[in-house]
């Protein structure tokens, strides 16, 4: 068999931080004059920082200069932390953590691909960050998904070629890069949101230790 490998997002996938994410955009929308919807923070997913600056302020119609953009990544990222600081391991995502011990059993790679700037810290905070073999985050990438450059990066850490990794993701930004270099992915959320995942499933507790054993063993 094949050297296989899992490479994981984080937001959405290990733990909800996405709900904290969308708390600081609305605060700072609502600060510029404007409102920001649940619905709309479903654009920013899987998104970077800048282009998500971006985003919000074309919805809220604001233009604002580049030293401005600067300002406000950098309040709202501040605004983040603080609601991420309290994390603990209960907030790990149903069925994620022993999903994770199983591939440390088995020997296979495990990887984040993530487009958060904190994701060290917060995989600290959960008490996974000596589980994973490589961390590849937004500190080490310049091209945000659909570009798949931060999986193609966590499957070189790991040696592993990218067809033979499999891709745990909520965004349709993350499984278009998943799926644009023939890795396997595996999609986290509803299939209207998720068009073109090899595999999907509802939430994370419905992605099994068993049916990652029964994909593990074809």
């Amino acid at each position: 068999m094949s050297k296989n490998a899992f490479i994981f997002d984080l937001d959405g996938v290990i733990v909800d931080t996405a709900k904290f994410h969308y708390l600081a955009w609305k605060q700072l929308a609502n600060e510029l004059g404007f409102d920001f919807t649940e619905e709309q923070n479903e654009l920013l997913k899987g998104v970077s920082r800048v282009k998500s600056l971006d985003i919000l302020l074309n919805i809220g119609g604001v233009s604002l200069d580049q030293d401005k953009k600067e300002q406000l990544m950098f309040e709202k990222n501040e605004r983040y932390l603080a609601y991420v600081s309290d994390l603990d391991e209960s907030e790990i995502l149903p069925g994620i953590k022993d999903l994770i011990h199983f591939l440390k059993e088995k020997n296979i790679p495990i990887a984040l691909g993530s487009a958060s700037k904190n994701a060290i810290p917060i995989l600290k905070s959960l008490a996974l960050f000596d589980l994973f073999d490589a961390i590849v985050d937004g500190n080490d990438v310049s091209n945000a998904k659909p570009d798949p450059e931060v999986f193609l990066l966590a499957a070189k850490q790991l040696n592993v070629q990218p067809k033979n990794c499999f891709v745990v993701e909520d965004s349709l930004a993350g499984i278009q890069a998943a799926n644009s270099v023939e890795m396997i992915s595996i999609g986290i959320g509803e299939k209207e949101n998720l068009p073109g995942a090899d595999h999907l499933f509802h939430s994370t507790k419905d992605l099994t230790v068993s049916f990652v054993a029964s994909i593990l063993n074809k």
